[in-house]
């Protein structure tokens, strides 16, 4: 499918990878309306700090997603939606589960819902490395089994047989894109790559982590951007899940070790109970197979590899520990 001269809504568009995406989209010269949380202080949230060229060549719709009347007022006149818009924090999912089906569940619904009676051209619906729980092989091919280690996971996986089931009952087209973990400028500080780089930023030397022998497959959020055009655009990818990986595994302790490798700063490493998962809700390794999206969409990863990865954080790093961008953030303060 060619994108060129069709209307895109990114659902999440105010979150950290949904303001790249929509960003990106904006800047190739497309027509995108930006579907953000509404809220009492008019706030699109990254979306405040992009660019004015950007601003000024964008449609946003505030609304929220579980509110099935607002999701098919958005997509009216839509072309092809790509559906970001979830609760993603797993601690949280541990606090308040009941919100995270409202969101994940019932607000991939109103979106697949709407898609059907509107005759939406194209659904990229967004998954999670995290349905997959531990590897149980490696690397994780997306044939393998689907186990929901934590109330996020499991919404996840609902959300995705839901839109599988739509492609399958009444041949909406809907794709699947199954990102790992993704990092970059703008990301929560929940997240271990952020939560690191704004401790040391902020002038501690005693960090505090979770858990750190688990294995992850990261991916900088560029390449997380052009894996979700390259689905859009692909004709190949309708009724498909694509995992979207750099292929290449790090502990979340040597990941550490990088960081401050990479920031030129030496660490203590403390564990903060507040920030381990229950031990069987931990998952112990993810490492991406991304030879589908090869081979489907012509997608392969600018960051991969260890190389890749530092060239990562280094961008990473450079965005958060400025002045500006870093006050954002409370680094002194575990948030779930």
């Amino acid at each position: 499918m060619q994108l060129e001269g069709k209307r895109i809504l990114v659902t999440g568009a105010d979150g950290f990878i949904g303001s790249h995406l929509t960003e990106e989209l904006v800047r190739r010269g497309h027509a995108v309306k930006a579907f953000v949380y509404y809220n009492s202080f008019n706030s699109w949230g990254w979306l405040d700090s992009s660019p004015v060229d950007i601003k000024q060549n964008l449609a946003v719709f505030a609304g929220d997603i579980r509110d099935p009347y607002g999701v098919k007022q958005a997509m009216q006149g839509c072309d092809v939606v790509l559906h970001l818009a979830a609760l993603i924090a797993i601690p949280y999912s541990y606090h308040s589960p009941a919100t995270y089906i409202d969101t994940n569940i019932k607000g991939t619904l109103n979106v697949l819902q709407a898609a059907r009676e509107l005759g939406v051209a194209k659904v990229v619906h967004t998954s999670t490395s995290e349905v997959y729980g531990t590897a149980q092989f490696v690397p994780i091919t997306e044939a393998h089994p689907l186990q929901g280690q934590s109330p996020y996971a499991a919404t996840k996986i609902g959300a995705d047989q839901l839109a599988l089931s739509f492609y399958r009952s009444f041949d909406t087209p809907v794709a699947i894109i199954r990102p790992f973990n993704t990092y970059g400028p703008r990301q929560s500080a929940r997240a271990v790559i952020p939560s690191v780089i704004t401790q040391i930023a902020a002038g501690c030397t005693k960090l505090k982590l979770g858990a750190l022998h688990p294995t992850r497959d990261f991916n900088y959020v560029q390449d997380t951007v052009r894996g979700f055009i390259a689905v859009a655009e692909s004709e190949a990818s309708v009724g498909e899940v694509i995992n979207i990986g750099s292929n290449y595994e790090i502990s979340i302790g040597e990941l550490v070790t990088l960081i401050a490798e990479t920031m030129q700063v030496e660490i203590e490493l403390e564990t903060a109970m507040e920030r381990l998962r229950p031990e069987k809700s931990e998952v112990e390794r993810l490492w991406a197979d991304n030879a589908k999206a090869r081979k489907l969409l012509g997608w392969e990863p600018e960051y991969g590899s260890r190389t890749g990865l530092k060239r990562g954080i280094a961008e990473t790093a450079e965005w958060f520990t400025n002045p500006e961008n870093l006050k954002n953030y409370k680094a002194d303060f575990y948030n779930i």
